[in-house]
Order: C-alpha cells, then sequence, then structure tokens
C-alpha cells in the first residue's frame, strides 16, 4: 500500500509540476506602442550608438509613418551601409516627395562617397526649394557637392 500511495503521489506530483511550470502564451494582437513612439524609441536607440535596435523600431514605425524611410536611412548611414541607405533615402523620397531632408541626406551620401555628383546637386537644389527654412544645412550641402566639381556655388 505504501508503494503504492507513493507511485500515486510521484505521478500526481509529477503531472502538477509539469502543469504549473506551463507559462501562459500571451498573444498580442495590437502593437502597444505608436508609429511615433517606435520613431521616438529608435532615435534613443540611434542616439545611443545601438543602430540595430534603431532600426528594428524604424521598421516598426515604416509600416504607418512613411517618415522612417529616411531615419531607416540615417541609420544605414551611420553603419556605412551605403546601399540600404540610398535604398531608405529614395524610398523616403518616393513615399514623401515633398521631404527635403531626404532630397539632402541622399545628396550628401553621394557627396561622402564622391559618386553621382550631377545627381547630388540636383538633391541639394530640391531640398532648398522644398524647404527655404533650412537653407543653411542644404545650401552647405549643394556648395560642398558642387565644389568637389569645381562648380562655382551661386
Amino acid at each position: 500500500m505504501k508503494k503504492r500511495a507513493f507511485s500515486l503521489l510521484f505521478v500526481l506530483s509529477a503531472f502538477l509540476f509539469t502543469t504549473a511550470c506551463s507559462f501562459p502564451r500571451v498573444i498580442i494582437l495590437k502593437d502597444p506602442l505608436t508609429p511615433e513612439e517606435h520613431l521616438n524609441l529608435g532615435v534613443t536607440y540611434e542616439q545611443q550608438g545601438d543602430f540595430d535596435n534603431a532600426i528594428k523600431e524604424y521598421n516598426l514605425a515604416a509600416k504607418n509613418l512613411p517618415r522612417a524611410f529616411l531615419y531607416l536611412g540615417n541609420a544605414h548611414f551611420q553603419k556605412g551601409e551605403w546601399k540600404k541607405a540610398e535604398g531608405y533615402y529614395r524610398l523616403a523620397i518616393e513615399k514623401e516627395p515633398a521631404n527635403a531632408d531626404a532630397h539632402n541626406n541622399l545628396a550628401w551620401l553621394y557627396f561622402t562617397r564622391r559618386e553621382r555628383l550631377d545627381e547630388a546637386e540636383k538633391l541639394a537644389q530640391k531640398a532648398l526649394e522644398l524647404n527655404p527654412g533650412k537653407g543653411d544645412l542644404y545650401r552647405d550641402t549643394l556648395i560642398k557637392v558642387r565644389e568637389i566639381k569645381k562648380v562655382p556655388a551661386q
């Protein structure tokens, strides 16, 4: 009897242990963060130099916030991933043609890489046209591109 009670107790305790240790699965049906919050979190990661986590957050934001493609371009630029940065800047321009920063940053990428300088000049000029309020910044890009092309700045 003692042996049978012990066996039953062992089986019961083993059952309770395995079911008690099973954690319920939590399924999140809705992202608790807004696209803007993902973007802000990505900026925080980027400021800390954590570009991989910044990129993850920017990708989540980009699902509903086209501006996030500019931030994806910036993060990849910081990582030296030129083709990815270029692709995201182009996507930012495609999704938001009036995004002057995307035009300027793509121009800066080309200036930095010393490639496609004619296009870089056009992009920087377009940024100036789109947002004269940031004229000093965009003009700096334009001047630098023109200097490297040996074209006098206006």
